[in-house]
């Protein structure tokens, strides 16, 4: 039965190309977002943004949020960190077809879930079009085998 017209690629030769752009993508944002909440974090938890009385208003300015929970911010930037990079290697990992590309994105979609709503909907288009049993047989027959 040929109708005259091409026929469409496969799912994963068809959005892989977009899926580890968007990753990659997603993990710049991951990371501009996450050392924006840091920075704010640390400001509104201590005496402003010089650290001993930075607003305008001088010393006068007590503390928008509790001083403990200025010892977020390193929890908080660990997080941004590693979630950024992770990001980031699965972009990396799915536009360089490693083989191992698949699993990794997988994983880290699953966590991306969580992060409504840019997470969830990349989580939800990575698992659409990777997690298919027959996506995994088609991106071993693309993938990078060095």
């Amino acid at each position: 039965m040929c109708s005259g017209y091409p026929s469409p690629l496969p799912r994963v030769q068809r959005n892989l190309q977009t899926l580890g752009s968007l990753w990659c993508i997603y993990a710049g944002y991951r990371l501009l977002a996450g050392l924006m909440g840091v920075f704010f974090l640390r400001a509104f938890s201590m005496h402003g943004f010089g650290g001993r009385g930075g607003w305008m208003l001088g010393n006068q300015m007590p503390p928008i949020m509790p001083l403990w929970m200025g010892a977020m911010v390193p929890v908080v930037a660990t997080a941004t960190v590693i979630g950024a990079v992770l990001a980031a290697f699965v972009g990396f990992s799915l536009l360089q077809r490693k083989q191992w590309g698949r699993t990794l994105a997988i994983v880290v979609s699953i966590l991306a879930l969580f992060r409504f709503p840019l997470g969830t909907a990349l989580g939800i288009y990575t698992l659409w079009v990777l997690a298919p049993a027959y996506s995994g047989m088609e991106y071993e027959a693309i993938a990078d085998r060095s």
